[in-house]
């Protein structure tokens, strides 16, 4: 007989599910054959870095004549990583349960431990974010308010042509200089709430707005300034007003690991009155950053010299970024709601705790997600482990391990394996992280969904290729289908969705700046955008989004289905990502139950078409 010894995601192995709270009981179990002639069970646990710990548990009960549980209660005392697996004695010797995959154990086997993630008692995230819907907004490119623009410097390109390729051929020194502006202001986002209010948005996340010398603006020049093409203070505190009005909060981009060279802080061409770092050691910008050989050899951002490094522990950054009066705190009096933070991996834990602090203090239900690409939970940068999700910096991140998921289920049609992915980040981020995870499915950094769901791959080609390469018609046809389909599961996976403005009318393009275009007002593609609405409209009215469980009912033949259920309301998403058309049977307990969206609902069957998703709705 094969024996499954120890499943981490069954309750009847582990409970509770998933992460604890610091000194939370947990209860584990293991079962084993009675013909081992077991004699001892052990738990075996490592706190991340410290000592290896074994714990005994206590023979429980027989089931039938061939199996027998063991029982242990555990309490970790501490928040932070731990690993662990089990080892029992024989009359030949002591062996080894290890993770074989799957979250599953196997006798004498496996090849590493599972994770328990041990999280702050107190720690909680912002509720008003729980079953909302993120707008993410490139601010240059999606609407132009037509107000006069003023104090605009001189070597910046305002183009006329709304909706033009974006400037991208280096200069014959070299440079992408990113100084073509095609006027998007924050008036312009003002104009266009009740279109986001139409889509069901409860927050706009705005790349960076602050003051730079690019269009994309990641290069900072000064953090306490609105570029002067987006508008004023005036204006956000006008957006922030108006979109709270609608149910709608804003919340900004903070880059914080560096700063632009041509910046109030290091001054490189002296375009600011006053010493920036590069022009004088007596510069109170000076420690900010790490110069090897002053002033002209100096640690950038991944080695690009227009992208100076910062010292994020210096003090001095510190209290201009998160003290009393620092930038963290004077963009939340003006309005906003949060932060979304560019590459939190990049930065350093003092600084995080710092900046969470000064955040909760002066909004504690403002929210702090962050940009990390992998499994934040584990993630190893600083020469150590991080501690992100542990309630002590951030509330959430950029979900890119749900992202790839389903990236890859749509585009290759090979379901088998998704719901592994899904459950590994459920089972070890704390849940009130998973409730307000930013699942994207493209963002300013990415190919455009429907680009990267049906075109081709843009490894190893240039700029020149990208611009060039446009979806065919067949393409493009398929491509919607295929978004249509993504976004079905992106919008009712555990988390937030967060839409990159524009893919909802169906805007293509490779990486930057192809991704980042002018919306295309009034050339939409209006089967898209209905069926965008269509999923605000469902968020809005199943509870069971905002905070509810999830779990897979079949993944198999290129076809998913899952469930997301409270105590309120539950939802069946059946996703057919085969092109032909399936007859999917409901279990028993969903007969009858009514289609809110996709499918030909036969009461025991849905009938799906080629590339079809359905949404059922069961009420309690």
């Amino acid at each position: 007989m094969h024996y499954i010894p120890y499943n981490s995601r069954s309750d009847i192995h582990k409970t509770p599910f998933g992460c604890v709270k610091e000194k939370e009981r947990i209860t584990f179990k293991v079962v084993l054959p009675r013909n081992l002639m077991c004699s001892k069970v052990l738990l075996v646990i490592q706190k991340d870095g410290g000592e290896t710990r074994r714990f005994d548990l206590f023979w429980l009960s027989m089931q039938g004549t061939d199996e027998e549980w063991w029982c242990l209660d555990y309490i970790a005392e501490e928040t932070g990583l731990y690993f662990y697996h089990f080892e029992y004695d024989t009359p030949w010797g002591r062996s080894k349960i290890l993770h074989s995959g799957n979250c599953l154990g196997k006798l004498n086997g496996g090849d590493s431990s599972w994770q328990l993630t041990v999280y702050e008692k107190e720690f909680s995230t912002p509720s008003w974010l729980k079953g909302g819907l993120i707008y993410q907004i490139f601010p240059d490119r999606f609407y132009f308010s037509g107000k006069e623009k003023s104090g605009v410097p001189k070597d910046r390109i305002l183009r006329k042509d709304w909706g033009g390729e974006p400037y991208w051929k280096p200069t014959k020194e070299g440079k992408v200089l990113n100084n073509d502006y095609f006027g998007g202001d924050l008036k312009g986002i003002e104009e266009k709430l009740e279109y986001l209010s139409s889509l069901g948005v409860s927050c706009i996340y705005l790349n960076p707005i602050f003051e730079a010398q690019s269009n994309h603006r990641y290069d900072t020049a000064d953090y306490s300034r609105i570029d002067s093409i987006l508008g004023t203070e005036s204006d956000l505190e006008s957006l922030c007003e108006k979109a709270g009005e609608k149910g709608i909060s804003i919340i900004l981009d903070g880059v914080f690991s560096h700063t632009g060279d041509d910046s109030i802080y290091f001054n490189k061409y002296s375009r600011y009155e006053g010493q920036g770092a590069f022009q004088s050691k007596n510069s109170p910008y000076y420690k900010w950053y790490k110069f090897t050989s002053w002033p002209e050899k100096y640690r950038s951002w991944w080695g690009i010299d227009i992208l100076p490094e910062v010292t994020e522990e210096s003090p001095e950054f510190i209290e201009f970024i998160a003290g009393e009066k620092g930038i963290a705190r004077k963009w939340l009096k003006k309005g906003i709601k949060g932060w979304r933070l560019d590459v939190a991996d990049e930065l350093p834990d003092k600084f995080l705790d710092e900046f969470r602090k000064a955040v909760k203090k002066e909004n504690s239900e403002a929210v702090i997600l962050g940009e990390v690409w992998e499994d934040a939970s584990n993630k190893f940068s600083y020469g150590a482990r991080r501690r992100y999700l542990q309630g002590k910096q951030l509330d959430s991140v950029m979900n890119y391990p749900f992202a790839d998921a389903i990236i890859y289920f749509i585009r290759s049609g090979k379901v088998e394996g998704f719901s592994n992915k899904i459950m590994t980040v459920l089972e070890n981020y704390p849940k009130c992280v998973t409730d307000v995870l930013m699942n994207h499915i493209g963002t300013h950094d990415t190919m455009r969904a429907i680009t990267h769901l049906a075109g081709e791959s843009c490894e190893m080609r240039d700029r020149l290729w990208q611009s060039e390469k446009k979806l065919s018609a067949s393409q493009y046809e398929k491509g919607i289908k295929l978004l249509k389909l993504a976004a079905a599961v992106q919008y009712t996976l555990p988390g937030v969705p967060s839409l990159y403005y524009g893919d909802e009318a169906g805007m293509e393009g490779y990486k930057d700046p192809f991704n980042r275009v002018c919306y295309p007002w009034g050339k939409e593609n209006a089967e898209l955008l209905s069926w965008y609405k269509a999923l605000g409209k469902i968020r809005k009215s199943c509870l069971c989004l905002k905070e509810g469980g999830f779990s897979t009912v079949s993944e198999m033949l290129g076809c998913l289905a899952f469930v997301r259920y409270s105590e309120e309301d539950e939802i069946m998403v059946i996703i057919n990502r085969n092109e032909h058309e399936i007859d999917y049977y409901l279990p028993e307990s969903w007969h009858n139950c009514p289609s809110i969206l996709g499918g030909e609902n036969e009461g025991t069957k849905i009938r799906l078409g080629a590339l079809e998703a359905a949404i059922i709705k069961k009420e309690k």
